[in-house]
């Protein structure tokens, strides 16, 4: 049986002493860049793998991260979460971190959930998702000192040049600004908005980016503004009723399901090919050919790790300096 590699076999490798290739593995930041580089060299040829439970008892630091797993809950919302988890463990396993994945159907059962795992020593950091107006959970992780960085921004804040914390988030008004142009552009002026009621922080910004694009008639009788509950469902019913009332050349959506159910509604009406865009570019629209908004994940995922490591890829409470704190990924439309 081969001998596993020791961190000795890594010195020799690379000319160096045992303490500069721990410096190198633990405190980068203290060793000089051509060595750390000779190094990491060294660790890549001969496929030296740190003893990471020694490393755990030795700092007291678990390199976990923990990630709330969202309760199942039917439908096709959950795609574009589900990616991002996936796409976070393999980013983070990419920096030698683990990812904690826990449950929780409530922002309380979540911070009940974070006590429990701060107090068993289990995670050095969190990702959240779903940020919302009066938040309780930043506030509370912000009050512990645990470093966390959220998928959303910190909305009621000025989150660009007074951050309160670390964020990433989806620009949602470049999302729906570049299908609303699309649907100018291609199917006619009367571009409606099918969104969700006022209040919510990433619907209000989805349907700033119609508004902006229509201009003074956006909410007019030529460019309605339609507002519904998530749910295909619910969409499909109050779509039908106002398609029977206005002649619109395109609608544009601040989600999947609502797309959906916008469609189903018109071909109801015997519309089927009416121009329809939804936000999030989930399998069911594709099956369905219509466009949307892709969010990318995977970048929001890999922006995230970035934003809550330090040079050396070990965990790192980063303090939320304006212009540094945040990432604001702008997504693409995908057109069908």
């Amino acid at each position: 049986m081969t001998e596993a590699v020791t961190i000795d076999d890594v010195a020799r490798q690379a000319g160096v002493s045992r303490q500069t290739v721990s410096n190198v593995l633990n405190a980068p930041q203290v060793v000089r860049e051509s060595t750390r580089q000779r190094v990491m060299q060294a660790v890549e040829q001969l496929g030296y793998s740190p003893n990471s439970s020694a490393r755990r008892l030795r700092t007291r630091r678990s390199s976990t991260i923990g990630v709330r797993l969202d309760a199942y809950a039917g439908g096709i919302s959950g795609v574009v979460l589900d990616r991002f988890v996936h796409a976070l463990t393999e980013r983070a396993g990419a920096r030698r971190l683990r990812v904690l994945l826990y449950a929780a159907r409530t922002p309380e059962d979540e911070i009940s959930r974070w006590d429990e795992l701060m107090r068993g020593g289990d995670v050095d950091a969190v990702v959240i998702s779903g940020t919302f107006h009066g938040d309780p959970r930043t506030g509370w992780l912000l009050g512990r000192g645990l470093p966390f960085v959220s998928f959303g921004r910190p909305w009621g804040a000025d989150d660009i040049d007074d951050p309160a914390h670390l964020w990433v988030d989806v620009d949602g008004a470049a999302g729906t600004r570049a299908a609303t142009t699309h649907a100018l552009e291609t199917a006619g002026p009367r571009v409606a908005f099918l969104g969700w009621p006022t209040g919510s922080g990433t619907g209000d910004d989805r349907e700033r980016g119609w508004r902006e694009t229509i201009g003074p008639r956006a909410g007019s009788a030529s460019a309605p503004r339609w507002a519904v509950q998530e749910g295909i469902a619910e969409a499909r019913e109050l779509v039908g009723r106002e398609l029977a009332r206005h002649e619109i050349d395109a609608l544009v959506c601040a989600s999947d399901s609502l797309a959906v159910g916008a469609h189903l509604a018109a071909a109801d009406l015997g519309r089927p090919h009416l121009p329809i865009v939804g936000f999030d570019n989930t399998p069911v629209v594709e099956a369905l050919g219509l466009s949307s908004v892709e969010q990318l994940p995977e970048q929001v995922a890999a922006a995230a790790i970035d934003l809550i490591t330090g040079p050396g890829g070990e965990i790192e409470a980063r303090a939320a300096t304006p212009g540094a704190a945040h990432a604001l990924i702008v997504p693409r439309l995908i057109v069908r």
